[in-house]
């Protein structure tokens, strides 16, 4: 028997997931769920309108139910779901209470493994307890930390016979895992959903959970390479966002545009004394970028020469607060420099200052090692302690975004697809 796909509507519009649900179904998706927090935004309605929209599809309702199980069972099954999605860290009184409640009115019960303490041993316990199945399951907020379901549902398949459902972060790759890691139901979600053309994407994943062995599996690189390739992909813009408007620099605009992405080598220096933001090319590494705060916009602390030996050490890029010159040769050179002006005249090299010391550039605290990315828009410092998060949660923005693109691209405004109005304080 083919494995199931299961597409994950974790939206707030309800006009957009029955859209996106009719791309996804005619991908390949086998179930539809209504997501956690389109059930917040829309209630019961949720379920009635999908029910009525699908009547041949089986419809899955995430309630994340914790307490009150036979009640929130009993809504959701007359409002028109087929499969029921509680905690499965709830307690077990709740979840007999639930699984009772399913037997009267006809539906499977789901019990998720998000955030259970020891999941292996509550997947065993649910077993006993007699659910019909057990999605093994990452959260959004632990994907963008690293953790991934396939290795724990490796595990958890060793330990039980009931059917399993995996979801976290799966695309055509993983998904392909999961069915030989021995998932029945593949949960899928903004892999599809934030895709500018959600029936190719639901229909990659319907091949590769239909031919697991023939997807070439990527090989991962290491955590700085994946967090590169992301950064590359993405835009300032969706780092800021994904930063809830943080990390942006002010006053720094692009000289030479480009795309920037690398780490951090800090230089802080004084007006005009360029030999600290020389000799920190000695220092940087293939990859990096060189930031500095030279104090003055009017005597430049950078130019051609030294842009030149960037280049021949591989360095990614240049970020100034203080002054470049020598802006033709600079400009021909290629290299992505970002200052807040430009002058003709430069300073003397003295020596002061400190090379990988923490800084303050562009009104944005930089410490050593730090991911810095510059586009036409600007340029964003990235925590290194956040990095693999952020970036994760800008690509989540970029492919937000796509789709709404996608959607405007079709006729409507991003006032009326968003429904701002209706959330809106009044």
């Amino acid at each position: 028997m083919a494995p199931i796909i299961q597409v994950a509507l974790d939206l707030l519009e309800l006009d957009r997931a029955v859209e996106i649900a009719k791309e996804a179904v005619a991908g390949g998706v086998d179930w539809i769920e209504i997501g956690t927090p389109l059930i917040k935004s829309e209630g019961m309605d949720a379920i009635r309108t999908m029910r009525k929209a699908f009547p041949e599809r089986t419809i899955l309702a995430d309630m994340k139910t914790v307490d009150t199980g036979a009640l929130e069972v009993e809504m959701a099954a007359k409002a028109g779901a087929d499969v029921v999605i509680v905690l499965g860290s709830a307690d077990d009184s709740t979840l007999l209470d639930a699984l009772r409640s399913a037997h009267k009115y006809g539906v499977r019960l789901m019990a998720d493994l998000i955030s259970a303490p020891d999941p292996v041993k509550r997947a065993v316990e649910l077993e006993a307890l007699g659910v019909d199945y057990v999605n093994v399951h990452v959260g959004i907020d632990q994907q963008m930390m690293g953790k991934d379901p396939i290795s724990l549902l490796r595990e958890i398949a060793h330990k039980v016979n009931v059917q399993l459902a995996v979801a976290g972060g799966l695309d055509a790759n993983s998904a392909a895992l999961a069915v030989k890691a021995g998932a029945r139901v593949v949960i899928v979600g903004g892999n599809i959903t934030h895709s500018d053309n959600v029936t190719e994407a639901a229909r990659k994943i319907r091949q590769s959970v239909d031919c697991p062995d023939a997807v070439e599996i990527r090989c991962v690189g290491t955590v700085d390479q994946e967090i590169r390739e992301i950064l590359k992909e993405v835009s300032t813009s969706n780092i800021s966002d994904a930063m809830h408007r943080k990390g942006a620099m002010k006053g720094i605009h692009p000289l030479v545009g480009g795309k920037m992405v690398g780490t951090a080598v800090t230089v802080q220096t004084f007006p005009g004394d360029w030999a600290k933001p020389v000799e920190a090319i000695d220092i940087a590494k293939e990859g990096d970028v060189i930031v500095i705060y030279n104090e003055s916009k009017d005597v430049a602390c950078w130019g051609g020469l030294a842009t030149l030996s960037a280049l021949n050490k591989g360095i990614a890029g240049v970020v100034i607060e203080g002054a470049v010159r020598d802006i033709d040769e600079v400009k021909n050179l290629g290299l992505p420099i970002y200052t807040s002006n430009t002058v003709p005249n430069a300073g003397d090299p003295k020596g002061f200052g400190e090379i990988n010391a923490e800084i303050t550039c562009g009104g944005q605290t930089v410490k050593p090692g730090d991911y810095i990315v510059g586009d036409e828009s600007g340029v964003v410092v990235i925590p290194a302690e956040r990095a693999y998060e952020l970036a994760r949660r800008a690509k989540e923005v970029y492919k937000n975004e796509k789709r709404l693109f996608d959607e405007i691209k079709r006729g409507g405004t991003l006032s009326e697809i968003m429904e701002l109005k209706k959330w809106e304080k009044h």
